[in-house]
């Protein structure tokens, strides 16, 4: 069934197929978007789009007709092989193509016959970027032949034999559907009795007289050519017998006791037991060893044919008919085995790559027996195509390398077994597009506030251009809180709101080229029904108003609609709708019902609903309208083994029609005083005849019911105690499972006092080994739900069924189910447990299966045990702990993820069944590499001098590696608070302080510190901190006077901003003070809230605040001398979407204006001078040469004002900012770096503790992080991002 062979090639090595599984999961295709303009000028190799079915019979009456379409750029050319030669159509004047298509007519209806094309056909579509080849279509003409002339015998048998009237119809193509009729063309009935098989013989289980025809007629009907053929009719005289021989059932099909049957995978499993006997046997169907699927199981025939749709590999077993009547059982075990044409587990997919990139094709599939896999290039076998360099085969992979535009096929994948075969097509497309963008520009995106808001960003590109979104014309990049990037291109907003209103531009880019594109949103308010109608109850004849009032966005145009119980309004002028009203004039009873507004604009809608009530004008007395009285009088009669008739005297309906009567009944003897639901019958019927179970005492009571409601009770009526019966169920639930090695415990639920059908209940509990030849073994138990078999051995599978009886006697044969014997612990440890280490926190563990019969009971899974053997010498290793990692069923292999890196491990395996573990395998070790360290745990200043600074730091809590070094960086912040040059230091590995000399007195230095191992740097942590001023002339303090020195807080400052606060303060007391700051919200009763400031510093940044909110605030000092200053209230800034400093309104800026303005006057003035005296004054040379270089303080580049925001805890760079290596800032990378800086709105402190706004001026990028890459994300990552 194989469509083409490939030869065998060397099996992957164990070693390398981690590599090729992450390359698969790494690399993936790239789609192009059905975008009738792009692909206008896009190359593309042939894809097959329709072609006729694998196996394809035709009409001989109809032209033949063989699809074969595909698509490609350019167009392809299409040709056809027959029979594995090519297939010259100009050669056949009765074959032509279709314009534009492969697609075979051959007209056969002029002249020549269906046979004569009888064949295997297949197309190939080509154009000059591969070839796509379709399925071997084999092309047959149906057949309807005729009956063979026979002459049939009449046949003659008494009554109560069987008989079987064969149909043997002609072999047709396809098969024909057959059924029996008479002369009249009238069906056969049939029954449990009679009955058509599977082969479409008619078989009797025991005849009757009025069996007796001379018109048994067997019709095949051939649907393709809807043709109906007739065998000659079967005649059957039946004699009458004064008596006839009852006799137990034997099979009239399948013969013996036993058969096997075969189907494939996701077909019908038909199996088929015809009994014949007297009286008619009764068929059941078990599956031994399980249950039949409840969802895919179908009885047909009347339970002589079982079917299963949806046939998988897990319905293979022994399915066992059984035929039954009063005589005896007999039993016919047929063994199925399901196997499996292939079928896909990942079909070859397209792949579009960019010239020198990397890409794979993946061709999965599965089958019984399993599928072999043979590759194809552009319909020619790999092994023969043309070699290309940048191609790898690896079983049922193609791995590429480095392509070029030369590398671009079609590839064909063909997965085959005995059974049928598959054939899949994949392009390898090779493009080098700049990327484009599909959505239509300045589209226009209308949302209602507080719903999600979707813009698009359709695009294209190869290599898969990477997408960034942007708010307003200067705006910076959106990140991802609140927005949602997804992988099309698409900006999602969760939640719109009025502030999310603007204009939004898409960036694509790839290393062709960048092409963006704006889109507009608009956020509505909601439509909302302000004023809803309410419930209403009004008399007939009267008039009814409704209020609906809508609030709307005022851009929105709504429109309200009157719906009456979920319809339109009655056509009647009776219904005006008047603005926010509706109105119902002479109302009637038909007006009654549910009354909706529904409120519609373009973008949603709203309802509110009220209900109408009509009534009739109060009479006088007005009559009492209640549930019915309950009935009474009730009486018993016709009593019978399994029925009696309850009647019965309606009680008064208050005026409200009886609309049915309710019967419940209680069992005296099993459940006295609890009351069941019997029957119902309508209102107009006074008696109920009902159906009554054995052996129990009923007593019956009635209640009646009307439109408002239901009655109490009836008296109860007299007791009446049916006869005992035998039971007619058996218990369910049964099962048997061992509670240890050497017994089976058998349990089930007993049939309850109800079910019992009489006294004596017990239960006769069966037993034997499934695979064993022993008689059953049996034994009756009360009545309980348990029995015990000891001196089992151990886990062997137990056939076992439970049947009730009682006085009376036995329930119908019960099921056969299975069960087993108790589990022991398995004996035999995994073996051949080795271990492949991934990376520094993930390992990969392989282990042999123990055999099934160690195991000793149900396979639960495998169990590993691993640690880490550091620090082992320091403690017991008893007390080391244990992690444990539990993976199913037969697995043998499995992650070990979360490992530390750097650390040393040992493992075992274990097996685990229902009982427990069993022994370890030897123990294996193995250490994860170097990864990289943590931040440092903590970085402090301490002693600052005029011109040094000294560090402490403690190394990180996690090293995760030997350190190699010390990273640190830092660099000044002037009196401006621009950032100065940054200088680069190696500190080595043993170091935990280091003294930084000859720095500048009186400036402030951010600091950025990181460990290194071998792995690469860890995580920084920054810090900032002052050099002293110079304090020469200032006197120390007087200690010498023996006076106490009282501190003292004073000038204590807060500069508030949205989420943030400043505080300052001004100390007179003894050096060396530790600080804390502790804050609350004003007027409430929570603790103070206290943060530590870090040295000796007098100012502190409150961040994480609400806005808008009042907090209270005091600073106080640690240790003895503690004291607290006063409290200051402060209140936030309220919410903004974001905060920008206008230059118009600084003082430099205007001083700056006012210079230059006073310079061209000076100029003017001068020139006006020179000019009345006849002079001529070089005013432009003279304006340049007195340029003054303030007046250019913008960057050069696209002339916007940088800004350093020292928020965020000085951290450095975002992550994801593309800052090259050298740390500067280019000029193609400037647009980029306005985002790195800009969302910074914290005011800080200088030197001095007073509160200096924003930093502003020439701005510098900070470091980026320890181990983060600034290059920008390679092809095949952004591919992978588009998946």
């Amino acid at each position: 069934m194989q469509l083409k062979i490939m030869p065998k090639k060397k099996r992957l090595s164990a070693g390398r197929v981690p590599l090729i599984l992450f390359l698969c999961q790494m690399i993936s295709a790239l789609d192009v978007p059905l975008d009738s303009k792009l692909l206008e000028d896009l190359v593309q190799p042939p894809t097959i789009t329709q072609q006729s079915p694998k196996d394809y019979i035709i009409d001989p009456r109809e032209n033949i007709v063989i699809q074969c379409e595909a698509k490609g750029k350019p167009p392809p050319s299409f040709s056809w092989t027959r029979n594995g030669t090519h297939f010259d159509i100009d050669k056949d004047p009765l074959v032509t193509m279709k314009a534009g298509s492969g697609t075979l007519v051959i007209n056969i209806l002029s002249e020549g016959k269906a046979e004569t094309y009888e064949g295997v056909y297949q197309c190939t579509a080509r154009n000059e970027r591969g070839a796509a080849i379709s399925n071997n279509i084999v092309v047959r003409p149906s057949r309807s032949p005729l009956w063979t002339k026979e002459k049939l015998e009449p046949i003659t048998l008494r009554s109560g034999q069987s008989l079987v009237l064969p149909c043997r119809p002609p072999i047709g193509l396809p098969p024909a559907i057959i059924f029996w009729m008479d002369n009249s063309f009238q069906r056969l009935p049939q029954s449990e009795r009679v009955s058509q098989g599977l082969n479409g013989d008619l078989y009797f289980s025991n005849v009757l007289p009025e069996d007796s025809r001379e018109d048994y007629i067997c019709y095949a009907r051939f649907n393709h050519t809807q043709t109906i053929q007739q065998k000659q009719p079967i005649s059957v005289k039946v004699i009458s017998a004064k008596s006839s021989r009852e006799r137990p059932p034997t099979f009239l099909t399948p013969e013996g006791n036993a058969s096997n049957k075969e189907e494939l995978r996701g077909n019908v499993l038909s199996l088929e037991c015809i009994a014949e006997g007297l009286p008619t046997p009764i068929i059941y169907w078990i599956k031994e060893d399980g249950t039949l699927p409840t969802n895919r199981t179908f009885y047909r025939n009347f339970q002589k044919t079982l079917q299963i749709t949806q046939v998988s590999e897990a319905d293979s077993g022994k399915y066992q008919c059984i035929a039954k009547n009063a005589l005896g059982v007999i039993h016919h075990t047929i063994s199925v085995t399901v196997k499996a044409a292939p079928y896909w587990i990942m079909a070859p997919q397209n792949l579009v790559l960019s010239p020198g990139e990397d890409g794979a094709l993946n061709c999965r599939a599965n089958g019984n027996p399993k599928p072999k896999i043979s590759w194809l290039s552009n319909g020619v076998p790999i092994e023969i195509a043309p070699d290309d360099p940048s191609r790898k085969i690896n079983g049922d992979t193609i791995m590429f390398s480095s392509v070029q535009e030369r590398s671009s096929a079609v590839y064909q994948c063909n997965a085959s077994n005995e059974y049928g075969y598959l054939l899949g097509n994949a392009f390898v497309n090779v493009l080098a597009e700049p990327p484009r963008i599909l959505t239509s520009t300045n589209t226009l995106y209308q949302v209602i506030a507080n719903r999600p808001a979707l813009l698009d960003c359709a695009f294209f590109g190869s290599p898969l251009p990477s997408i960034e979104w942007f708010k307003g014309t200067k705006g910076s990049a959106l990140h991802e809180d609140p927005y949602v990037f997804h992988e099309n291109g698409t900006l999602e907003i969760p939640v719109a709101q009025k502030d999310s209103t603007g204009t939004y531009t898409c960036v694509a880019k790839n290393k062709l080229g960048m092409a963006k594109n704006e889109v507009h949103l608009e956020i509505k308010d909601p439509t909302r029904i302000i004023k809803q109608p309410e419930y209403a109850v009004v008399q007939r004849g009267s008039t009814v108003s409704f209020e609906c009032k809508v609030k709307h966005d005022h851009t929105l145009i709504p429109t309200v609609t009157w719906l009456k119980d979920h319809g339109e309004l009655p056509s009647d002028g009776r219904f005006t709708i008047d603005k926010d009203h509706l109105v119902v004039a002479d109302v009637s009873d038909d007006d009654g019902g549910t009354y909706t507004c529904v409120a519609n604009t373009t973008l949603d809608n709203v309802s509110a609903s009220a209900v109408l009530s009509v009534v009739a004008p109060t009479p006088t007395p007005a009559p009492i309208y209640d549930v019915p009285n309950p009935p009474f009088d009730l009486e018993l009669t016709d009593q019978l083994d399994k029925s009696v008739q309850l009647s019965w005297t309606p009680g008064d309906d208050n005026n409200s029609p009886i609309t049915k009567f309710i019967i419940e009944y209680e069992n005296a003897m099993h459940e006295a005083g609890l009351w069941h639901h019997q029957a119902e019958v309508p209102g107009t019927q006074t008696r109920a005849q009902l159906k009554l179970s054995p052996y129990v005492n009923y007593s019956f009571r009635v209640m009646a019911e009307n439109s408002l409601g239901r009655s109490s009770p009836s008296e109860a009526s007299e007791q009446y105690l049916t006869k005992a019966a035998e039971p007619d169920k058996n218990p369910m639930m049964v099962e048997g499972l061992g509670s240890e090695p050497d017994n089976l415990v058998i349990t089930w639920q007993p049939l309850n006092g109800f079910e019992s059908n009489g006294p004596g209940l017990q239960y006769k509990v069966s037993w034997r080994q499934k695979d064993g030849d022993d008689e059953w073994t049996s034994v009756i138990v009360a009545n309980v739900s348990k029995y015990i078999v000891s001196g089992t051995p151990t886990f062997v599978p137990y056939l076992i069924k439970v049947q009730a009886l009682n006085d009376v006697g036995f329930a119908p044969e019960p099921a056969v189910v299975m069960g087993h014997s108790g589990e022991d612990l398995p004996m035999v440890a995994p073996g051949n447990v080795h271990v492949t280490v991934v990376n520094s926190t993930l390992a990969e563990v392989h282990w042999d299966p123990v055999p099934l019969k160690s195991v000793r009971g149900h396979l639960q899974g495998y169990r590993i045990y691993y640690w880490t053997d550091q620090n082992s010498s320091k403690r017991n290793r008893r007390h080391i702990e244990k992690k444990i990692l539990t993976f199913q069923g037969s697995k043998t292999h499995g992650m070990l993820p979360g490992l530390e890196p750097f650390s040393h491990y040992t493992l075992n395996v274990r097996v685990v069944n229902g009982k427990g573990e069993g022994p370890a395998s030897p123990d294996r070790v193995f250490h994860t590499p170097e990864g990289v360290p943590s931040a440092p745990s903590s970085l402090k200043i301490v002693n600052p001098t005029l011109d040094s600074l000294t560090l402490e730091w403690d190394p990180p809590s996690h090293p995760n590696g030997i350190l190699t070094e010390y990273t640190l960086k830092y660099q000044p912040i002037n009196s401006t608070h621009e950032l100065g040059p940054l200088v680069d230091l190696k500190i080595p590995a043993n170091k935990t302080r280091w003294t930084l000399k000859n720095l500048n007195f009186s400036t402030r230095y951010k600091f950025y510190f990181y460990a290194q191992t071998s792995a690469g740097s860890g995580s920084q942590i920054t810090e900032e901190a002052v050099t002293t001023v110079d304090e020469a002339g200032i006197l120390p303090p007087d200690v010498g006077a023996g006076k106490a020195v009282n501190p003292r807080m004073s000038k204590l400052t807060v500069a508030a901003a949205e989420t943030y606060a400043n505080i300052s303060w001004e100390y007179e007391g003894p050096e060396h003070v530790n600080f804390y700051v502790e804050y609350g919200v004003a007027g409430s009763k929570e603790e103070w809230r206290k943060e530590i400031v870090n040295g000796s510093r007098s100012f502190f940044g409150l961040k994480g605040l609400m806005p808008g909110t009042a907090y209270k605030v005091r600073v106080g000092a640690e240790g003895d001398s503690g004291f607290v200053s006063s409290e200051d209230v402060f209140e936030t800034g309220p919410a903004m979407a974001s905060r920008q400093v206008d230059i118009a309104t600084q003082g430099w800026f205007i001083g700056l204006m006012c210079a230059v303005a006073l310079l061209i006057l000076i100029l003017l003035i001068v020139c006006f001078i020179r000019r009345n005296k006849g002079g001529k004054y070089p005013v432009k040379e003279k304006e340049d040469a007195h340029a003054d270089p303030e007046i250019q303080p913008m960057k050069e580049d696209d002339g916007t004002f940088g800004e350093y925001s020292d928020a965020e805890d000085h951290k450095p760079l975002k992550k994801g900012s593309r800052t090259p290596s050298d740390r500067t800032v280019k000029k193609e990378d400037s647009d980029d770096s306005l985002v790195d800086y800009g969302e910074g709105v914290n005011g800080q402190f200088n030197e001095d503790g007073s509160f200096i706004g924003q930093y502003s001026g020439k701005k510098e990028k900070e470091p980026a992080e320890g181990n983060e890459s600034s290059e920008a994300p390679s092809p095949v990552n952004a591919m992978n991002s588009f998946v």
